[in-house]
């Protein structure tokens, strides 16, 4: 039995190292399907959605769901130690628990219990190693746990820089679609802008910013739970408008300033097929279309009145048919999974911006804000 418990220890410490190494320090996307975070993501998230439905007001569903991303990244750090010190622990036992303890009794507890002092470098000194072997097993776990520390401690500000850049990209599009973000409000204020000189820069910014997302959610997919600051933004919905408007641009629209239009569409399409297979996601159809034809002709006459040359022909029709069945699916299935909503391509009567909002209330046509009293 002390084989045994030798074996399972060594067994138990390697996945967990391996685990760790693939999830944190590997910079790329992990094809093995037996994975054991991505048991606990899966796994953890599906009870965290099923939870969620017993939430009525959409605010507090929204914050709650905002939980699990830290929340779950605490817990899988928590795991891997707990397990890192049971596996110690078992080799202990392998061993055949050579200890010297004089106020104790020798057995797993105390295994455990030397175990998990030496993981968190704590060197209390009650407990101690008396063979070369358990010298050698306890010198091994500190540096295990002195790396393992050190490692949760970088991981996680350069994971919150990633979602802080992410996050900003995703604020600025209030101002240029509107909260939640709109493909015809999109094009409609580029229209009416100096759509020369802003129409390449902001396909450039989306573009790279679509790449961007890609490689950081490919390197750190746990960034895809964390949800935005404001309940009608999120990340998916941001790639979905701006994908939602380069396949207008690149199939209903004449103007020689959208010729960047196509490599947009191209980086976030990748970005969007690449993170269904990071989330192990199929592509999805739509249960109802996302754009019906009356809604088609109120988008086109949208963009006409903005300015915009449209073209309405049955080859330009088929063309964007096309576009949108290589997103739609992939970008229905992320929401579905993720339980982020898609966004409209029309924005709804009446919808203001986030920044137009407050706590109190909605900016008139003054745009006055009440002011707390002093004192």
């Amino acid at each position: 039995m002390t084989t045994v418990a030798g074996v399972a220890g060594v067994l138990i410490i390697l996945a967990i190292l391996w685990e760790a190494f693939e999830t944190v320090v590997l910079p790329r996307r992990v094809t093995r399907r037996v994975r054991l975070a991505r048991l606990f993501y899966r796994s953890g998230w599906r009870l965290w959605g099923m939870a969620s439905h017993a939430i009525r007001h959409r605010g507090r569903r929204e914050a709650f769901l905002s939980y699990f991303g830290p929340l779950s990244m605490l817990v899988l750090f928590a795991a891997w130690a707990l397990s890192l010190i049971v596996g110690f622990a078992l080799v202990h036992v392998g061993f055949g628990s050579q200890l010297a303890a004089p106020q104790r009794q020798i057995g797993l507890g105390t295994d455990i219990y030397l175990s998990g002092t030496t993981f968190f470098t704590l060197g209390l000194g009650d407990v101690i190693p008396r063979s070369a072997a358990a010298r050698a097993i306890t010198v091994a776990e500190s540096g295990v746990g002195f790396g393992f520390l050190a490692m949760v401690i970088a991981y996680l500000p350069v994971l919150y820089q990633a979602f802080s850049r992410r996050e900003v990209r995703v604020s600025v599009l209030d101002a240029w679609a509107g909260s939640p973000p709109a493909a015809g409000e999109l094009l409609r204020r580029l229209g009416t802008a100096d759509r020369e000189v802003l129409l390449a820069s902001f396909l450039e910014e989306w573009e790279i910013w679509s790449a961007e997302l890609l490689e950081t959610m490919v390197s750190y997919p746990v960034l895809g739970y964390f949800r935005s600051q404001h309940d009608n933004q999120s990340w998916l919905a941001a790639l979905t408008a701006v994908l939602d408007a380069c396949a207008v641009m690149v199939s209903g629209i004449e103007a020689p300033s959208i010729n960047r239009a196509p490599l947009a569409f191209a980086m976030a399409r990748h970005a969007v097929v690449d993170l269904c297979q990071v989330f192990n996601t199929p592509p999805l159809y739509p249960d109802r279309d996302r754009l019906p034809e009356t809604d088609r002709r109120r988008l086109w006459a949208s963009l006409r009145d903005a300015g915009w040359r449209m073209r309405e022909d049955e080859a330009s029709m088929a063309r964007l048919g096309e576009l949108r069945d290589m997103y739609e699916p992939y970008v229905n299935a992320l929401a579905s999974r993720l339980l982020m909503p898609l966004p409209t391509w029309l924005p709804a009567d009446g919808a203001r911006d986030n920044w137009q909002r407050t706590a109190w209330r909605t900016i008139g046509t003054d745009h006055r804000e009440p002011v707390a009293r002093r004192g």
